[in-house]
């Protein structure tokens, strides 16, 4: 396992004086891992990245797997340490402590839709509670001096919930929303709605970022607006390039064999950090998404399947490129 983790932003993280549009990885359970995060800063140095979602309750109890993600590198940076859970005083303690090994800001989830999540009251499911919402917010704004941004959706069940939610989590402490364009119940399906979000931008004085279905560079002209930045998340998967193309303001265009060096560099910092057996196992998805889109690429996925070593995932990508 690597051990070059826990190292501090340099400068002082702040959402309003950051760059405009702000970019960000959207953080997504299982793939925006470490290795896929330097992955896409390597490409987009000015993106802001954010782990996966990682339990209060984990923390405040120690778990192995837990503290094990929050090991990051100083490439990554600026990295917001994003939390889930309902209670408050397990936020605290686990944005004390991401202060402490030099994140650049918290981020309290009020958006994951995944049953397993809300059915405990954590993410979503905080939109049913925002009393509690604006007190977790409060109280870590009031332990920790990194700014606290909050990822939600626009309501629990209707997309106006979000006009009042979101001057109270103003008020709370919040240095910025990042609003997903979907309520809980619509989970994923259909498309996003970004009127509402336009409309929670005109109502604080916070920076506010729009998500949900950015998957090109004409997607994120159409959508970004009167906004101060996007966050991106299934669209960069087999597609970390994406955000350069966000950043830079045209597109990137590369055959599969000008993307290997990239994937490759994927597949190395995976087996860096998690060792041969877990990083091959755990890099599998993104090889089959990359795999996608040329000639020889079904059966290249199919080669995947059974590879167990760094080395024959690199000479399965020579022998198709």
């Amino acid at each position: 396992m690597t051990t070059d983790f826990y190292e501090p932003i340099k400068m002082k993280f702040s959402w309003s004086k950051y760059k405009k549009p702000i970019l960000v990885l959207a953080p997504m359970a299982g793939y925006t891992d470490s290795a896929f995060r330097q992955v896409v800063k390597s490409l987009a140095p000015e993106v802001i990245t954010m782990t996966e979602l990682i339990s209060v309750n984990a923390i405040h109890y120690g778990t192995e797997k837990t503290m094990e993600m929050l090991h990051f590198n100083s490439k990554e940076q600026p990295l917001i340490l994003q939390l889930f859970g309902n209670n408050p005083e397990y936020f605290v303690e686990a944005a004390k402590l991401g202060e402490k090994l030099g994140f650049a800001g918290i981020d309290i989830n009020m958006g994951c839709p995944v049953r397993k999540v809300t059915k405990n009251g954590y993410g979503s499911a905080l939109l049913r509670t925002p009393d509690l919402a604006c007190e977790i917010v409060q109280k870590v704004s009031e332990a920790t001096k990194l700014p606290i941004s909050v990822k939600t959706r626009l309501g629990w069940s209707k997309k106006e919930e979000i006009l009042e939610l979101a001057e109270k989590l103003e008020k709370a402490g919040t240095k910025a929303l990042l609003i997903h364009g979907r309520t809980y119940q619509q989970g994923f399906g259909g498309e996003a709605d970004w009127e509402p979000i336009y409309a929670v931008k005109k109502k604080v004085k916070i920076p506010v970022l729009g998500n949900g279905d950015i998957k090109s560079l004409q997607d994120f002209r159409e959508k970004i607006n009167n906004l101060d930045g996007v966050l991106v998340g299934r669209g960069t998967v087999g597609n970390p390039w994406l955000m350069k193309e966000l950043q830079e303001g045209k597109p990137v265009q590369l055959s599969f064999s000008e993307k290997i060096p990239l994937i490759s560099k994927h597949c190395k910092i995976t087996v860096k950090n998690l060792g041969e057996e877990r990083g091959v196992r755990e890099v599998r998805k993104h090889l089959f998404a990359y795999a996608k889109g040329f000639a020889g690429a079904v059966d290249l996925r199919k080669k995947i399947i059974t590879t167990n070593t760094l080395a024959k995932i690199q000479k399965e990508l020579v022998i198709h490129k």
